[in-house]
């Protein structure tokens, strides 16, 4: 039986609410909205939700304020909406773990995709029977396929959002392998979603910070001058 994905839209726009639920409604998406964090945090210990559409640009507590909260909460996969233009904020908001942005004013058929996108990365909308994945093992560390996660060398679960968790296997599974930036991007979100500013480079880094991994001095994601980024481990496929 398929999912009805549950969302939560938080932006202090009635129009925008509005609008969206009646969109996202109408392909067959439950919508919670709420107007600020105060709203949304009440919301949030009321109900089960699986991706939270969030304005940055929120009256009283921000919207980064808060996406920093439900980051202390769990690993549900956040989409920001943010004002043209507002570089640094999309780069904070990505380094807090968004999972993706879209930039106002927007086409509420491209987020629809990219929240698509975001839930099937996510494993969140439907049910399926994953293969009988191998654990995948690396400088002590161990990714397990058939949960999504990340164990680190003393087996301890380390918490992943789904789009590190896909960056993450994108270089397992290339081991040893220079991956250009649009490489990723094509093996993450496909061409025809665009460039993505800095996401890959911030992901990378939240990822090196999870994997102990120094960043000024990284062994295990290293980057390759002009190239991209290389895993330099060897995989054992358990």
């Amino acid at each position: 039986m398929e999912i009805t994905p549950h969302i939560l839209v938080v932006d202090d726009d009635r129009e925008i609410r509005d609008l969206l639920a009646r969109f996202l409604e109408k392909h067959r998406m439950r919508v919670t909205s709420a107007r600020d964090a105060r709203e949304a945090r009440r919301l949030w210990s009321a109900g089960h939700y699986h991706i939270v559409v969030l304005d940055l640009m929120l009256p009283g507590e921000s919207g980064l304020d808060l996406a920093r909260w439900m980051r202390t909460q769990s690993d549900i996969p956040i989409v920001m909406l943010t004002a043209m233009g507002e570089e640094t904020d999309r780069i904070i908001g990505l380094e807090l773990g968004a999972d993706d942005y879209v930039a106002k004013p927007f086409n509420p058929r491209e987020l629809l995709a990219r929240i698509r996108a975001v839930l099937r990365r996510a494993g969140e909308t439907s049910p399926r029977t994953e293969p009988a994945a191998r654990a995948l093992r690396f400088a002590g560390w161990t990714l397990e396929p058939a949960r999504r996660r990340l164990l680190n060398p003393d087996a301890v679960e380390v918490p992943l959002t789904g789009g590190e968790y896909d960056l993450l296997v994108a270089l397992v599974e290339r081991a040893n392998r220079v991956l250009t930036r649009d490489m990723l991007l094509d093996l993450l979100r496909g061409r025809q979603a665009g460039p993505f500013d800095r996401a890959i480079d911030v992901a990378i880094s939240r990822l090196r910070r999870k994997l102990e991994d120094d960043g000024r001095n990284a062994q295990l994601i290293k980057t390759v001058r002009g190239g991209g980024y290389v895993l330099a481990a060897n995989v054992d496929r358990a």
